[in-house]
């Protein structure tokens, strides 16, 4: 896997098609707000050295809306976005300031499936809303998955991540291993390995199960997961602070056996850092 412009360019053309989906807004609670069906289209239009977006909100109470977007090969991408070598991409803010608005964006795609997730932050560096968008090919009749689970997340992944650095050409590719147990009916724990050698870290954490909300609360920032419909997951700080590193991160349950996460770190300064897709198998 390469990082340099045609290679991303490539992995870019992955997303190529017409896709029938919606965008549902979650509150930072998991409450749905609302939900807009949509139909993206990216289309070729000059031999893969040009792509046309045509997104269209039809709303089921309002006028329809539309939105155009071109991109060229020869041109780099917008909005920080990186992409890997399956389609997957990531795009967003490369600062985070305290007082400003501030969002990420997220896409994982399987064969004719693609889920998306937009997580926003206000003024006053609280999560705001979480916008899952999920879509289709046109033509496929592939089924979305259930929402997703604590029992389906219990148990030890291993995965290999793949992690792209802004401005550097070279991926680093490591392996991970994740165990999560349920204490008991209130309470989970997850132990997360990652890297190798001198670079291997190991996180222990403690989650209070609330629903299908996990909150991650015994750290000085804490943490929430959202289990989301199809198979989603969104886990992101509930209060951004000063002076703290953090991480974005979006889960797709694929199979019962097979999930991927997507993850955009921050470091303490709020400087956006890298951008990780893991694969990960239970076993």
């Amino acid at each position: 896997m390469k990082n340099d412009l045609s290679s991303q360019w490539q992995y870019f053309l992955k997303n190529l098609g017409e896709w029938h989906g919606s965008f549902t807004q979650f509150s930072p609670q998991g409450e749905v707000a609302n939900d807009t069906p949509s139909i993206l289209s990216l289309v070729d239009r000059n031999n893969e050295r040009q792509v046309y977006l045509t997104l269209r909100y039809l709303p089921r109470d309002r006028p329809a809306s539309e939105i155009n977007l071109d991109f060229f090969k020869d041109e780099k991408l917008p909005g920080q976005l990186l992409l890997f070598e399956n389609g997957a991409f990531s795009q967003g803010a490369s600062q985070w300031f305290s007082g400003s608005l501030f969002v990420g964006e997220f896409g994982l795609i399987s064969e004719d499936r693609r889920l998306r997730m937009v997580m926003q932050f206000d003024r006053n560096d609280r999560c705001d809303r979480l916008t899952l968008i999920r879509e289709k090919r046109a033509g496929s009749d592939r089924l979305e998955r259930p929402p997703l689970t604590v029992e389906q997340l219990l148990g030890e992944w291993q995965g290999e991540a793949t992690t792209l650095y802004p401005n550097s050409p070279t991926p680093e590719t490591y392996s991970t291993h994740l165990k999560i147990e349920q204490a008991n009916r209130e309470q989970l724990c997850q132990t997360l390995s990652f890297g190798g050698g001198e670079k291997q870290r190991t996180i222990t954490s403690t989650a209070q199960i609330q629903g299908s909300r996990l909150l991650f609360d015994s750290s000085p920032l804490p943490v929430q997961v959202l289990l989301l419909p199809d198979g989603a997951s969104a886990n992101c700080p509930l209060h951004i602070q000063p002076g703290h590193s953090f991480v974005l991160e979006t889960g797709w349950l694929l199979e019962p056996q097979r999930r991927q996460r997507l993850i955009r770190s921050y470091n303490s300064q709020g400087q956006w850092t890298s951008l990780t897709l893991v694969n990960e198998t239970k076993i």
